[in-house]
This record gives structure tokens, C-alpha cells and sequence, in this order.
């Protein structure tokens, strides 16, 4: 296992958030988070790459237990997180953006990521503020595979985007499954989910309360109707 989320308790401050939350991811395996809104799908995120530090259990990257190291170190070691808000540095431009993010030793090049979002070709100049959301989001994934991670982190990645957009964060979604990139994918669109997902858990009050394929999950219309709110 690349990632193993071991009996976690996650705070907000006296707020409750993860109950022994327990969770795994292969080597090359797309992992689906689901929940309502408020779950707690992106504390579990933050607790991972150390934005939320669980008070209780352990985080164990390729058998290293990173819980409560710093984030910055737990990029290092092969982690990206591309978070809900995108977090664009608004002021520099969208090459500046990516050229930060550039590791020596990373197996993505700045033409490959542009191979996957051409549109992001034309916009290179521009800075972060004057991106639109769908411009923003493809330079947000890009931007995380520049620093050569092993396991990657996403935050509700089509959330508010044109159905053209999606299309492309899904078509790059696929090519980093063809090449192994072991993915936890959070998302409200479920059905984008599992379509691209090998296993999913599902989440609600910071506990899992289903673990199974998407093709379990869909069969089970009383997890669907009681936790995500719809028929998968």
C-alpha cells in the first residue's frame, strides 16, 4: 500500500470532525472519496498532507508514519494535494505559477502538462487572477504534477466547471491512471467518480461507512439513498 489512513481523529478546533477514520490506497489505484457536503472528505485530505494534523491514529506513507510531520515535508516525500480552492497565486502568471512547482526529478515536464490542457498554452502569460475557474483548475493539476508526485490528492476537481473543462480533468485523470499515479479523488459528482474510480469509500460524520467497488456501491441503492442522497 501506498497510503494507509489508520483509526484517525481529525479537530477543528473543539469540533469533532474524524472518528477513527480508516482508509487504504494501492500502488496505481484510484481511490473515490463520496459523502455529503460536511462529511469530512476534505479534513481527511488535510490530515494526509498535514494541514490538519489528526490527534489520533496514524498516516503511514509507503509504511512512514507522517502523521503531524509538516506539510512541506510530506510534499517531499511524493504527495500533492490539489486543493478545492485551486490556491493560484493570483499575481504571477501562469507559467510563474508552474516554474515554482518544477522539481528537477519530477518524470512530468511542463510540455507534458500542456499536452494534457492545451488551452492552458494561450493563457501562460496571463496572471492567476485574470484565469477563469476552468483555467485555474487545469493549472492547479498541473501545476501538482510538476513537483513529481506519487500520490495525488483531489479536492472536488470539477466542481463548478463547463462540461468542456470536466471533460478535460477527467481525460487527465485517465492518463495519470494509465501511468500509476495512485489518486484519492474527492468529488460530489458521484458519477464521475466511479466511473474513473477502482475502489470507493464513502464517508458521513467522519466515519466510513461503506468500502467497496463502484460497481458494489452503485448495487447498493440504501448507501446511495442514505449517504450521497442519490440513486448511482
Amino acid at each position: 500500500m501506498i497510503l494507509e489512513v489508520c483509526a484517525v481523529d481529525a479537530y477543528y478546533g473543539l469540533a469533532h470532525i474524524l472518528h477513527g477514520l480508516s482508509l487504504q490506497i494501492g500502488d496505481g489505484e484510484v481511490v473515490a472519496l463520496l459523502g455529503r457536503n460536511g462529511a469530512g472528505k476534505t479534513t481527511t485530505l488535510r490530515s494526509i498532507v498535514g494541514l490538519a494534523p489528526p490527534r489520533a491514529g496514524e498516516i503511514r506513507y509507503r509504511g512512514v508514519d507522517i502523521a503531524g510531520r509538516p506539510p512541506h515535508q510530506i510534499v517531499r516525500l511524493g504527495v500533492a494535494l490539489v486543493p478545492e480552492t485551486r490556491g493560484i497565486f493570483s499575481y504571477l502568471t501562469a507559467r510563474e505559477n508552474l516554474d515554482i512547482a518544477r522539481r528537477p526529478g519530477s518524470r512530468w515536464r511542463m510540455e507534458t502538462v500542456l499536452e494534457w490542457f492545451p488551452t492552458l498554452r494561450g493563457v501562460l502569460d496571463r496572471k492567476g487572477r485574470f484565469l477563469s475557474g476552468g483555467e485555474q483548475q487545469m493549472l492547479a493539476i498541473a501545476r501538482a504534477m510538476l513537483t513529481g508526485p506519487e500520490l495525488v490528492l483531489l479536492d472536488e476537481p470539477s466542481q463548478g466547471l463547463a462540461p468542456l473543462v470536466v471533460e478535460a480533468v477527467i481525460g487527465a485523470i485517465r492518463e495519470l491512471k494509465r501511468e500509476r499515479v495512485s489518486m484519492l479523488l474527492v468529488e460530489q459528482n458521484a458519477e464521475m467518480a466511479l466511473q474513473l474510480a477502482d475502489r470507493v469509500y464513502v464517508i458521513d460524520h467522519g466515519t466510513i461507512v461503506f468500502e467497496g467497488t463502484p460497481p458494489e456501491l452503485r448495487a447498493n441503492t440504501q448507501a446511495t439513498a442514505a449517504y450521497l442522497g442519490v440513486g448511482a
